[in-house]
């Protein structure tokens, strides 16, 4: 049976984030409230039609009532959640009651789009069978989505829980290897391995040092073996894995935002009235010299690119 699942996203900053999704004992009731407002508003707009009819003395035709009944009742409904969930960000009466909201699988706020597709399949999930799919697909999904949900890539979120509220953390170059971490080439790094040394560096400081250090070693080495520019002499396991994060981190901010603009170029200033302008100097040729002395080969890279365990 679904349970308060935890939902896991990942922000484009590389932080990894987690939420409660809404079980399906909340969502029916969510969903109880807002049919109740859908009702009250269709017995409403029934009642405003039959008196205007009586105080106009117009006699409408069954099949022109039956069209509009047809058309106005699907419309109401559909308007009622498509609009609420667009325009109160994912919210209805019915979820803000509850304090539920339905936002993406990144995280962010449904669009129109969303909106659309959920309330559209929502006749699938809840007018037909009385709302037996929709129970199905809670309770088998991992994520406790509808059909509506898995279709639109939603999820239904709790914002009121006993849980502290998320918030993102950003890992800076420790001090003297601001160099190092820039020049660090994270592209093979895989997000979970991200969130395996972003969970060790958020943790560190409770750790005793006997399993501190072990853990540390144990997350680094296959990670210097495979991240260039290897780990400078002298640096230790943590201390690297504070490079690995804080330059994957940077490498996700370049390719969420893009390049820096380049500085403008100022403009060339025009020659004054009558005055011929310099002509711009071409490549010079260079004299010919006698061969040059040879280069010193680079310094060769530690192998391995591991630590050894402490003695």
């Amino acid at each position: 049976m679904a349970q308060l699942e935890s939902a896991r996203m990942v922000t484009p900053e590389a932080v990894a984030l987690q939420f409660q999704t809404a079980n399906i004992g909340s969502r029916i009731l969510a969903y109880l409230i807002d049919m109740v407002i859908v009702v009250v508003g269709i017995f409403l707009g029934l009642f405003a039609v039959a008196l205007l009819g009586q105080a106009s003395d117009v006699v409408v035709p069954d099949w022109v009532a039956l069209t509009l009944i047809l058309v106005l009742l699907p419309g109401w409904w559909l308007g009622y959640f498509i609009a609420c969930e667009t325009l109160w960000r994912g919210r209805t009466v019915g979820k803000a009651a509850l304090g539920l909201r339905v936002v993406t699988k990144e995280g962010g706020p449904v669009r129109f789009r969303h909106a659309a597709i959920r309330s559209l399949l929502g006749l699938v999930d809840f007018a037909i069978a009385g709302g037996f799919f929709a129970v199905v697909f809670i309770l088998l999904t991992p994520d406790n989505q509808r059909l509506g949900d898995l279709v639109a890539g939603t999820l239904v979120l709790r914002e009121r829980s006993g849980l502290a509220a998320p918030a993102p953390v950003s890992f800076h170059a420790p001090a003297g290897m601001e160099a190092y971490t820039s020049a660090l080439d994270s592209s093979r790094l895989t997000i979970e391995e991200y969130q395996a040394v972003r969970t060790f560096l958020l943790r560190a400081d409770s750790l005793p040092p006997g399993p501190r250090a072990a853990l540390a070693l144990q997350l680094a080495n296959p990670l210097a073996g495979r991240l260039r520019p290897p780990p400078p002499a002298g640096s230790t396991p943590e201390l690297f894995l504070r490079c690995v994060a804080a330059a994957h981190q940077q490498r996700q901010r370049a390719t969420t935002q893009g390049p820096p603009p380049a500085p403008p170029r100022p403009p060339t200033p025009a020659p004054a009235q009558g005055q011929v302008p310099a002509p711009v100097a071409g490549p010079t040729r260079p004299a010919p010299a006698g061969p040059a002395p040879p280069a010193p080969a680079p310094p060769a890279p530690p192998s391995g690119g591991g630590f050894t365990p402490p003695g």
